[in-house]
């Protein structure tokens, strides 16, 4: 196709050409697509030199602090001279703020208080505690006395067994005596405990109660079983301070509660919701008195006591007083351990008050919540090579 030279150069000064009604027809089209001159070469990466870090990374933590509307009880246990009691001291427990330990919450105002165990008759006892108070089985005085002198108990738990009608069916007069004759030998705070029976350990409780006024006992324990008015009322008509026992249910603690604050003041009542040993419902014992102090620290005010539990359970576990495959240990160290841990247990639970056997048992624990309570701030550096430290 040939087109005229002027008609050429006249299209030659637009950069763009529209035509209208034009009708194109082509044969075989051929598009020639023209390769670059030269390849592009695709640039290498090269990684860095691997850096060896000198120190840890550098993070600032702060830890989930939270407030809780509630605030449990403190309960004074023992009452010295100037109190009214003979006592060389009172020991406050109670009045926690937030869980257990959670001191980046709130500080503790009264660690938890280890008590020792003392019978008023010869009982069967475990070979690894017997070996310890062998010499005092018999005189629950002196038993009290060896605890404190020896072993450095905090306070002293007179189980008063033989008043059991069961066993030797001792007189309240007599279980009274044997009260006064512990107080006389120790001065430190006392809690009195009965035989199981709720009809005869009333009575004993009332005599005591009557014979040790001012003394702030703290009895072990009301029941759901006992006249919980009649007791409630010896109670607080004579200073002491008692224990609410129910058995691993919550709701029988508040009902239980309830009843004893129509008599007697909140701020003289402890609850044990019972203390199962390790291997025979200790999950159980903990999940309640879990539950049941935050419960308290919510705002439940039927659950917002000091807790008590009696850790000597642990010995009622074969495994922690029978001869058994060597693979066991022997049972010297074995059972202390099974108390132990059942103790450490419930001690992250917020357990207050922990009534004890075991010497070494006691001591182990004691340490534990000295370390808990007061903790020093950490050296990063002693730590920093925690990942290949070897034990």
């Amino acid at each position: 196709m040939k087109f005229d030279s002027k008609l050429l150069d006249l299209l030659s000064k637009f950069e763009e050409l529209e035509l209208e009604d034009v009708d194109l027809e082509i044969g075989d089209l051929e598009i020639w697509l023209q390769p670059p001159t030269g390849a592009v070469a695709t640039p290498k990466i090269v990684a860095p030199p691997a850096v060896k870090p000198l120190e840890l990374l550098k993070a600032k933590f702060s830890p989930p602090v939270q407030e809780y509307p509630g605030q449990i009880l403190e309960v004074k246990l023992g009452a010295t001279k100037t109190e009214g009691g003979s006592r060389g001291k009172s020991i406050v427990i109670g009045g926690e703020k937030s869980p257990a330990f959670y001191l980046f919450e709130s500080s503790m105002l009264h660690p938890p208080v280890l008590s020792f165990d003392v019978f008023d008759t010869k009982i069967p006892l475990a070979k690894a505690v017997k070996m310890h108070v062998e010499e005092v089985v018999e005189d629950p005085a002196a038993w009290a006395k060896l605890s404190v002198d020896k072993f450095g108990a905090e306070m002293v738990n007179l189980h008063l067994v033989s008043v059991d009608p069961l066993v030797k069916d001792t007189s309240p007069q007599q279980a009274a005596k044997t009260v006064e004759e512990v107080l006389q030998a120790v001065d430190v705070p006392l809690a009195v405990g009965g035989s199981g029976d709720p009809g005869k350990d009333m009575v004993v409780f009332e005599k005591i109660a009557e014979a040790s006024e001012g003394e702030r006992l703290l009895f072990n324990s009301v029941t759901l079983d006992m006249d919980v008015e009649r007791i409630g009322k010896a109670i607080e008509k004579h200073g002491h301070t008692t224990i609410s026992f129910t058995s691993m249910d919550m709701a029988k603690a508040r009902e239980l509660n309830r009843r004893l604050y129509e008599v007697l003041p909140r701020e003289r009542i402890v609850i044990d919701t019972t203390t199962a040993a390790l291997g025979y419902g200790l999950d159980y014992a903990f999940s309640i008195m879990e539950r049941t102090r935050l419960a308290g620290l919510l705002g439940d005010e039927e659950l917002q006591h000091p807790m008590s539990s009696g850790t000597t359970n642990a010995w009622a576990a074969r495994e922690a007083w029978m001869k058994m495959a060597p693979e066991w240990g022997p049972r010297e160290l074995r059972g202390p351990i099974w108390e132990t841990v059942t103790a450490l247990t419930l001690l992250l639970t917020g357990v207050d008050y922990f009534m004890m056997m075991h010497p070494s048992a006691v001591k182990t624990v004691k340490e534990v919540v000295d370390k808990l309570t007061n903790v020093k701030k950490g050296s990063p550096e002693r730590i920093s090579d925690w990942v290949t430290v070897k034990i």
